[in-house]
């Protein structure tokens, strides 16, 4: 297989039968990447799947699930060993237009400094965007910008953004060499927030690309897990403001930011899942000194613009879909008009 500037990262488990049109569609770009194939274990037919491609495809085995962030970071390791300026992930559950490869890689390499580029991520048979960039609120709330909103266009390109979704962007090797991979203590959810807001305090920025686009199938994966979503957002958001926010930041986030939890908490207790929420704070407690640790390198490797360059990339306001939220803060704007 002849080595392009751009590797693709497919992370498969137990999903055989969505391969054949994510593969599919990156053997198919105006510019092929170097396809790499990382299976997470997998117990299905996925085994012979990726073997029939053969040497069209590079394949990974990982013995076990590792996770999101742990099954992608394989493929980006044998990717950086082998050279490659960029790396692409694509979601199994995605669809890349002919062209999205070819449109990323003109967009990240205008400028050495752009450490990721994002897609327009737009929902399968919907037609309504699944994201056109992650945002960061003043809450501490990470989301994707545009979900559920129809696709037309509205968002436009050259813009920053603080994160790029880890299911459709294209990222710059050497930005992982200077922050690091996916944090796989994250398995899956926020990991994409988490490793923008690493790059950014080291003065890396994330575009939004609306040319480059792909149709997705959300939630194959993640619904299959009784709870998983519950789980991994309640452990995962406090880890994103912990680990990265700087402490000018933090002071005015994490008020909201505990008043945002522990609706989160109470909500899901409301639901009767106190197991998932006893094992959240269980391996919270497990994860916040190591995490700690992890703050001090990387506040001590900040660069001087980040805090400012952080900062104006925060969203004043909640996520569109945080409806109970947002009618707690109309209540306490009775009192205070301008809290936001």
């Amino acid at each position: 297989m002849s080595k392009s500037l751009v590797a693709a990262v497919v992370l498969n488990w137990n999903d055989a039968s969505l391969l054949k049109h994510s593969v599919g569609s990156l053997l198919n770009q105006t510019m092929v990447p170097d396809v790499i194939v990382v299976d997470n274990g997998s117990e299905d037919e996925s085994r012979e799947v990726i073997e029939d491609y053969g040497d069209k495809i590079t394949p990974l085995w990982n013995s076990s699930n590792l996770g999101f962030a742990g099954g992608v970071n394989t493929g980006i390791k044998h990717a950086i060993d082998l050279g490659y300026e960029y790396i692409a992930l694509l979601n199994n559950d995605a669809v890349a237009d002919k062209n999205w490869i070819e449109i990323l890689e003109q967009n990240i390499s205008k400028n050495s400094r752009i450490g990721a580029v994002t897609s327009s991520i737009i929902k399968y048979r919907t037609d309504e965007y699944d994201s056109t960039g992650e945002q960061f609120t003043i809450w501490g709330l990470a989301y994707p910008r545009g979900r559920g909103e129809k696709a037309e266009g509205q968002y436009g390109g050259d813009l920053d953004v603080m994160g790029a979704s880890g299911g459709a962007s294209m990222f710059r090797a050497s930005m992982f060499k200077d922050i690091g991979l996916f944090d796989e203590d994250f398995f899956a959810y926020y990991e994409d927030i988490d490793i923008g807001l690493r790059a950014h305090t080291r003065g890396w920025k994330f575009k939004f690309v609306p040319d480059a686009k792909v149709l997705h199938a959300t939630g194959t994966t993640s619904g299959r897990v009784k709870n998983f979503g519950t789980y991994q957002g309640l452990k995962n958001q406090p880890l994103v403001l912990i680990k990265n926010v700087p402490l000018s930041i933090l002071w005015r986030m994490a008020p909201r930011f505990i008043l945002a939890h522990t609706l989160f908490n109470l909500r899901a207790l409301s639901r009767g899942q106190f197991t998932t929420v006893f094992k959240t704070w269980l391996v919270l407690l497990w994860l916040i000194p190591k995490k700690l640790v992890q703050r001090i390198g990387i506040q001590h490797r900040r660069v001087p613009t980040a805090t400012k360059d952080i900062n104006e990339l925060i969203v004043l306001d909640l996520p569109h879909n945080a409806t109970a939220l947002r009618k707690f803060r109309s209540l306490i704007r009775k009192v205070f008009p301008k809290f936001v």
